[in-house]
């Protein structure tokens, strides 16, 4: 908007010093004007250029700054989700959580059906079907996060000396049944700091499907029974890409 009053302004401006060159200035002095209209192009050009460019270079930059928060917060979520499958919770202590990574290990299942014999009186024998699961074995967990800084996973990238805010809930799914939850965010505002700030604002207030939602970036919930992001698809094709090189 700001830039739209700007250009009608420039236009008036123009029209206005047309207006007094033909009406008032004498000839010899009218390259004065002509000069400082000159001068006004160029700004206007300058305004309507930086208008154009200012919020490409925004998002161009957002994304960068984005996919380095969102890589920390898919090590999060992955070491919650096999924190989950040992101890059947979730948890906010983030040493633990590094230390569970480091020495924990995962069972390693089979399950098999197996044909029973079943008695059912008056000599009646009949053969059941069950499904049996048996440990046969033992992994590390930190197998599944080779190659990933996951001992500065809660460090916001980019926002010196901050973390992201861990938080643990409970949802009752269906009636009697309680489900753990967890989630970890940080503030956008944090993340694009010392960038425009009328953009930022837009930010902060997005609601479109392909913008991360909201004012932070996120995983997990502590409303609904998810491990997901709030961030659009397009945050992880490049993952993708990687790991079918």
């Amino acid at each position: 908007m700001s830039l739209i009053l700007m250009i009608i302004g420039a236009v008036l401006a123009s029209v206005l010093v047309a207006f007094v060159i033909v009406k008032y200035l004498p000839l010899n002095l009218r390259w004065i004007p002509s000069v400082l209209l000159l001068l006004l192009a160029v700004y206007l050009g300058y305004l309507i250029y930086d208008g154009i460019m200012k919020p490409i270079n925004f998002n161009k930059q957002k994304v960068v700054k984005f996919e380095k928060v969102i890589k920390n917060l898919k090590i999060i979520r992955d070491a919650q989700v096999k924190y989950y499958e040992v101890n059947g919770v979730y948890t906010k202590d983030k040493e633990g959580l590094i230390k569970f990574i480091d020495t924990a290990q995962l069972a390693l299942t089979e399950t098999k059906t197996i044909v029973e014999k079943e008695n059912k009186g008056g000599g009646v024998i009949i053969d059941v079907e069950k499904r049996v699961t048996d440990t046969i074995g033992y992994e590390p967990v930190l197998k599944y996060f080779k190659d990933r800084d996951y001992k500065n996973m809660f460090k916001v990238p980019g926002v010196p000396n901050t973390e992201f805010e861990i938080e643990i809930g409970e949802v009752e799914k269906v009636q009697g049944l309680v489900v753990p939850t967890f989630r970890a965010r940080t503030p956008k505002e944090g993340i694009l700091k010392g960038m425009d700030e009328s953009l930022i604002k837009q930010e902060k207030e997005a609601i479109e499907t392909d913008q991360i939602k909201g004012e932070y970036v996120s995983v997990g919930s502590l409303e609904e029974v998810t491990t997901g992001g709030n961030w659009p698809p397009k945050y992880d094709r490049k993952d993708g890409a990687k790991k079918e090189e």
